[in-house]
């Protein structure tokens, strides 16, 4: 039975990979904030475990892996993040969230990386996927707003191709993803997407991968996107 361990898994995409994997068969380990507002989670069948994380408290992200030392987890979806300045120009930037935008989606994916590398290196398939966003392709930008969303994810982008040089010796391949304009809470009820069909084409391009594909960041579809 494979394992994957997913950050921000109480809503939107988070919920739906962890309904998905549970229902394939997949031992769950799920992570949020606070599982006691998590119903939804808990409310799915198979072989889930919740846990409660704060993905931006080093700590606590040392905690969970010491917890699970033993544990190999073949997938780690790094998908918790959150976007809290929606089309802010520069006059309105609110600097202080835009640190913790870059907290989240940016530096606590490495955080997590690095503590679960032990536990990814002597699984069966050895994937860290990190679900990033069309908005972090620089060379797509066409708009003069979002700044903290778009460098939070282009970030990560850079975060995880780094860190693909860094693991390759180990045989784990890492990968960003982005999964389209998904209808969630962060993607708003007007997106192009509902979440179960952006998580099925995630996870179908999450199946396919294979060490050739260490480094690339993908859409939905397995297509590159542009750096």
């Amino acid at each position: 039975m494979p394992t994957v361990l997913i950050t921000g898994a109480n809503r939107g995409l988070g919920l739906e990979f962890a309904r998905q994997y549970a229902a394939d068969g997949w031992r769950v380990i799920a992570t949020c904030r606070d599982p006691s507002t998590a119903g939804d989670l808990a409310g799915i069948g198979g072989q889930v475990e919740i846990a409660g994380l704060d993905v931006t408290d080093g700590e606590a992200v040392q905690a969970l892996a010491a917890r699970l030392d033993g544990t190999l987890v073949d997938l780690l979806l790094l998908n918790a993040a959150v976007h809290l300045q929606k089309r802010v120009t520069m006059a309105g930037m609110d600097f202080a969230a835009w640190a913790e935008e870059l907290a989240i989606n940016t530096m606590a994916p490495l955080r997590l990386a690095a503590a679960f590398t032990p536990h990814l290196a002597g699984s069966e398939l050895k994937r860290i996927a990190a679900i990033s966003s069309g908005a972090g392709s620089v060379s797509r930008t066409q708009f003069g707003d979002d700044y903290a969303y778009r460098s939070s994810k282009a970030g990560l982008n850079a975060v995880m191709r780094i860190l693909s040089f860094e693991l390759a010796s180990q045989g784990i391949t890492v990968v960003s993803i982005g999964p389209g304009h998904t209808i969630t809470d962060m993607g708003g009820p007007d997106a192009r997407f509902t979440a179960e069909d952006s998580v099925t084409r995630v996870r179908q391009v999450i199946a396919g991968l294979s060490f050739a594909d260490n480094g690339r960041y993908v859409s939905r579809d397995g297509e590159d996107i542009p750096w």
